[in-house]
């Protein structure tokens, strides 16, 4: 009679086939899968139509209103200690888990999303695809900031003291030139873009993934376009800034960036450690 083979050794490896199964559901997904699931999220958000990306960029908008107001709410009532700016940091990452959880349109996230697609099949149409996504989400993106800061300075919904904490919290862009709000929003742009990168192997940790990496870039004074851009707002109505200030030593600057840190440096970089695999 022929020797029965154990369950463990049927496939030559030492582990059942179902085991093999368990192996690949637990494995991390190697770079190409991971390319290919932001690239294919490219598509989608390029051939969404224009007024889809127009009220979901106006959504992650004001979502993002909420990271200014949650800082300034863990402000307030935190002592006034060396260690306090740290703990009301994290209200910052309030509005990103809103709009990336709700699946939003923010400008940043496409900084890479839309320029893979954009990398492997360069053509002008391409082109004009991205720059049409980048055109309506950032333009929607400012609006609902912009709509959200109105909200904010010009109703009764916030206490004296929780708006001035907005005012506080905003200030912090007062003490940075556009220099260094280009730079800050390099190293913005980078952390962004690494984050949808890691998103689609997070699974359950996505929650964790998003508040750290958007907890580092308030901790680091780094800068991004459409979450700063309400503390802009603010500046202006606070008579703090102009309008022109706003814009020449914020908005610009910080705008090309994102653009750098999320698109020259991540999206390709990225793009470059796959190409030969795709």
């Amino acid at each position: 009679m022929a020797k029965r083979k154990s369950p463990a050794a049927k496939n030559g490896r030492g582990i059942t086939d179902a085991e093999v199964r368990d192996v690949e559901e637990l494995s991390t997904p190697r770079v190409p899968v991971i390319y290919e699931i932001v690239r294919r999220l490219g598509e989608e958000e390029m051939e969404r139509p224009a007024s889809s990306l127009w009220w979901s960029g106006i959504a992650a908008g004001l979502s993002l209103g909420f990271s200014v107001l949650a800082e300034a709410i863990l402000l307030i009532h935190l002592p006034d200690a060396p260690w306090r700016p740290l703990v009301a940091n994290f209200g910052y990452s309030v509005g990103f888990l809103m709009v990336i959880l709700a699946r939003q349109q923010l400008f940043t996230e496409s900084t890479i999303t839309a320029v893979l697609p954009v990398l492997k099949n360069l053509t002008p149409r391409m082109l004009g695809q991205m720059a049409r996504l980048w055109a309506i989400v950032l333009a929607a993106n400012l609006i609902g900031t912009l709509l959200a800061a109105l909200f904010y300075a010009y109703t009764p919904v916030l206490s004296s003291e929780l708006y001035d904490g907005m005012i506080a919290v905003s200030r912090s862009l007062l003490k940075l030139d556009a220099s260094h709000m280009f730079f800050a929003g390099i190293s913005s742009g980078f952390l962004i873009a690494t984050m949808v990168w890691m998103i689609p192997s997070a699974e359950s940790a996505k929650f964790v993934v998003i508040t750290l990496i958007t907890y580092l870039i308030a901790a680091g004074d780094f800068t991004h376009i459409v979450a700063g851009s309400l503390e802009a707002y603010l500046l202006v109505i606070a008579g703090d800034w102009t309008v022109w200030q706003a814009l020449f030593t914020f908005a610009l600057p910080v705008l090309a960036g994102n653009i750098v840190g999320g698109t020259g440096l991540f999206a390709v970089l990225s793009y470059a450690q796959v190409k030969d695999e795709i």
